[in-house]
Formats: C-alpha cells, structure tokens, sequence
C-alpha cells in the first residue's frame, strides 16, 4: 500500500532531499530514476535493486500495471506537488522519482572477456557532458550496443540527468570504466577488438567501413576531440560533412556511427 507523505521533513524519504546537491555529491552506492518512461525500465532491470519510490499522488494511478513488477517490500511514498517539491528542491514536474542501488562494476578485462564473440562496443574518452553521454547510451541501447567502457574523465552515466536523457538507456546497456584511455585501447586490442576512432581528420569515409567481429568505436570529447596518440593506434574514421563544415554533437555522431556499423554486419565489405 502507498505511504503518504504530507511532513516534508520526514525522515522516511531522507534519499529523495535536495536531490541536485546530491547528484553532485553522491548517494552511497545509490542513484535516483526520474520519470515514469526511466522507472518502467529500471522496473525490468534485476541487476539494479530498487530500494524505494516517491510519486506524486496524481501519478499513482497511471503507474498501477507497471507497480505490479514491484517487490512487495519496497515502500512506494507519495505526497502532494508542495510536499514532494519541498523535498526535492525544486518543482518536479514529472513526480515519479524511485532511489535504486547500483550494481558492481566489472573490472575492465573480465567485463570484454564476458562479451559474445561477436560484439559491439562504445568507448568513451573524456566526456564530461551528461545530456552527451545520456545520449550515446540511448544509441547504444537502440542499435544494440553490448556494452560502453569509459575512462575516468567521462561523467557518471547514471547520474540522474543521463539516464534520463538516455531515456532509460544507461539502465540497460551494460558499462564499466577503464582506469585510463590508454588502458581502455589495450584492453580492448587485448581482447581481438578492431578500434574504430571517429575523428574529422580520419583517414576513412564511415560510409566505407565493414565492422569487424568485435568492434569498438571510440569518441572523444566535442572540442578537443580524442588524443593524437590513440588516434595513432586506431583506424580512423570521418563523417563527410557538407560545405567544409566538420563539427557534429558526439551523441549525434555516435547514433550514425552505430547505425551504419550494426546495418553492415551482414554485408559485404567495400575495398579499403
């Protein structure tokens, strides 16, 4: 049966106060799911343990077929938009929030080890942007991604702001980090994949490319783009652009970049 919430300061739903400071800061192992599109996925996701939600009392209703995945013990809290926007911190609009442990990341070798012979992976070097990553999970997500490695410089992917511009994507494509973009090259050369770094100066047309087996597709951050030296140590890859201009949003780039790879799988390769 649903809590109701009607004391702002209840030490009940202590998870959900202030959420942006926490974003900032952490939560223990812990991350928030925002939005009744993001619940529904993470409701379908048993690698993550959801420990408890609060929703707006109009949205209860609208959730009912999809509380069913619920486990019986976890508390649904719910309260009224003056209520759950006191606890939050600002206007919730959406008025479905849900608090969830996070999963253990694999170290980076046995996470590739685990990977079909066939793959696809998404290599992430210095992406601090949380709507960019956000976006590239929910590419990974809709062109079948089996998983995204990323380095220490690159944002939390399931920072509340990603998942939900992933629209759930970071709940279901699995990731872990690689202690450097250095070691993420090696671990993936290690482990037979093709690295395919996208670049505007890249030495091949997308268009042209054949995946291999296993393929990793590497970008970097918009700006300064990936470093010399792991461009040196991948096959580089350009999308033309009209009129000399050479600058596409990464997230953008990486949902042209795996539709074309996932599309030519089964077909045969143009002569290099």
């Amino acid at each position: 049966m649903p809590i109701a919430i009607t004391d702002p300061d209840d030490p009940r739903i202590e998870p959900y106060r202030a959420v942006r400071e926490r974003d900032l800061v952490g939560r223990q192992h812990r991350f928030i799911a925002e939005g009744e599109v993001v619940l529904r996925v993470l409701l379908k996701q048993p690698r993550f343990e959801i420990e408890s939600l609060l929703l707006a009392e109009n949205r209860l209703d609208g959730l009912s077929d999809a509380l069913e995945d619920l486990p019986p013990d976890v508390p649904v809290y719910t309260a009224n938009r003056q209520v759950m926007d006191a606890i939050v911190g600002f206007p919730i609009h959406r008025g479905i929030l849900a608090v969830a442990r996070r999963a253990p990341l694999l170290p980076l070798e046995e996470f590739l080890t685990a990977l079909p012979e066939d793959a696809l992976v998404v290599g992430l070097v210095g992406l601090a942007n949380h709507d960019n990553v956000g976006g590239i999970f929910r590419n990974a997500a809709a062109f079948g991604a089996q998983g995204v490695l990323l380095d220490h410089e690159s944002c939390d992917p399931l920072y509340r702001k990603a998942i939900r511009v992933s629209v759930g994507g970071a709940l279901v494509v699995p990731f872990t980090r690689a202690p450097s973009a250095e070691a993420m090259v090696q671990a993936l050369q290690a482990a037979s994949f093709e690295i395919i770094a996208l670049s505007p100066a890249g030495s091949e047309i997308l268009s042209r490319v054949k995946p291999a087996r296993r393929t990793a597709l590497l970008l970097g951050a918009e700006g300064p783009g990936l470093p010399r030296e792991l461009l040196a140590r991948s096959r580089t890859v350009s999308i033309p652009m009209s009129g000399g201009f050479d600058s596409l949003n990464v997230a953008t780039t990486s949902g042209i970049a795996l539709h074309h790879l996932t599309s030519q799988k089964d077909e045969k390769p143009l002569p290099r």
